[in-house]
């Protein structure tokens, strides 16, 4: 198949839609990606970019096209014209730089916002290629959970908007089972929704690993480590409290590793609280380096704010964390609760308990190494047998053949 995968985040960006090109692309098909400049999570262009973005122009031999857009930056205001210049940049540039194109199927990777989508339904509407939308951050709901407000208008011209777009794809995929539903109230009569979830990360499937040695080896500490975004959605208010509650037990700490819009914040209430002895604070990594971080760690940590749209989401974080055969502590409701706990992979509580998380933390420490060792290996059994990386491409490979086959067999664009 001849695929376009439309993306606001790709490589040099840590994402795992770099992973499903990089397979796609090796399992035979063409593949070309409309992304912008890399800028996430920093907020600000790369440097490396900068300096030579045509080395960035083709990427596990798909080709990428990058249209100009306005980086993150800080601040609301800025994100949402990152945002919004993202959306017209690639809409206009896509149907200039694509005329002469032809594809079979457009994938769209739509971790926040769903405004990466309207580039696809655009081409649709002109080209007639159908659109697969894999949704991993269900708008608008998401954005009630993480405090946006507005005027109500705006609200509803945000929903409005949703359904419009829903409405004109092909396929909507939802990265948890709870998630679907709450897709299809959104969707017209007969839409096509399925479950698709996250993958193992290529980087959790190797073999011995040194420990990253930005954090000090410490073989007499109980070692709880955060992975990835540091926003609003993960609650960190909360996590403070508990690793506050903790403060005079000198042998656990707490090591946060990445980086996000609520950092500044972050170091200010580990400096005010006076948790800097505790809490180390390592910066963002790439991606294929938290391994050497996770061997740091002897429990790992995933969270997320009290909210109904979070129970119906599973982190992306959980996969590696069970794929890494550490235990898991996980400070949040739904679905992902449920994956800690049906994969007896770690110990839980409620979103937003940092009593319960303190004394989960507490729980675990008192366990023996054994117990711990078993948690951590039941996760990754668990892993393995449901979300393999090959199994899901496999998956989606199917759904893209069956759309771009479209309802008369015949491929819409190149061919298979």
């Amino acid at each position: 198949m001849r695929l376009l995968v439309v993306t606001q985040y790709f490589w040099p960006e840590n994402f795992r839609i770099n992973e499903l090109v990089a397979e796609l692309a090796v399992r035979g098909h063409e593949i070309v990606v409309l992304t912008g400049k890399p800028n996430y999570p920093e907020g600000a262009v790369f440097p490396a970019f900068l300096e030579n973005p045509q080395a960035y122009g083709r990427y596990a031999g798909a080709t990428v096209i990058r249209v100009p857009m306005l980086a993150r930056g800080r601040g609301k205001l800025r994100l949402t014209l990152n945002y919004l210049s993202y959306a017209l940049s690639a809409t206009v540039a896509g149907l200039w730089r694509l005329r002469s194109e032809r594809f079979d199927a457009i994938f769209v990777f739509e971790p926040s916002p769903i405004t990466v989508a309207l580039p696809a339904i655009t081409l649709r509407a002109r080209n007639g290629w159908p659109v697969a939308l894999w949704v991993l951050d269900q708008w608008p709901e998401s954005l009630h959970a993480v405090g946006v407000t507005g005027p109500r208008i705006l609200l509803r011209a945000i929903t409005a908007m949703v359904r419009f777009i829903y409405a004109r794809c092909d396929l909507v995929l939802g990265q948890s089972r709870g998630m679907g539903e709450q897709i299809r109230k959104y969707c017209p009569p007969g839409a096509r929704i399925d479950y698709f979830p996250n993958w193992t990360e290529a980087a959790y499937e190797g073999g011995a690993v040194t420990p990253a040695p930005e954090i000090p080896w410490r073989e007499d500490c109980f070692s709880v480590l955060f992975a990835g975004n540091v926003g609003e959605a993960q609650d960190f208010p909360a996590v403070l409290d508990a690793a506050q509650r903790l403060s005079g037990h000198a042998d656990i700490r707490w090591l946060i590793v990445g980086d996000g819009r609520m950092m500044p914040w972050v170091r200010e209430e580990i400096s005010r609280r006076r948790l800097q002895d505790i809490v180390l604070l390592t910066g963002r990594h790439d991606g294929s380096r938290m391994p050497s971080f996770y061997q740091h760690a002897s429990a790992l940590l995933v969270s997320l704010r009290r909210d109904p749209i979070f129970e119906v989401t599973v982190p992306g974080k959980l996969q590696s964390y069970l794929a890494s055969g550490i235990p898991v502590l996980a400070m949040l409701d739904g679905e992902g609760r449920c994956v800690v706990e049906e994969a007896g992979a770690g110990l839980a509580c409620a979103a937003g308990d940092a009593a319960g998380l303190a004394n989960a933390v507490l729980r675990m420490r008192a366990m023996d190494a054994a117990v711990r060792r078993g948690m951590g290996e039941a996760g990754r059994q668990y892993c393995r047998k449901e979300y393999d990386r090959g199994t899901l491409v496999s998956r989606v490979e199917r759904w893209l053949g069956g759309l771009a086959a479209g309802p008369n067999g015949r491929m819409h664009g190149g061919e298979a």
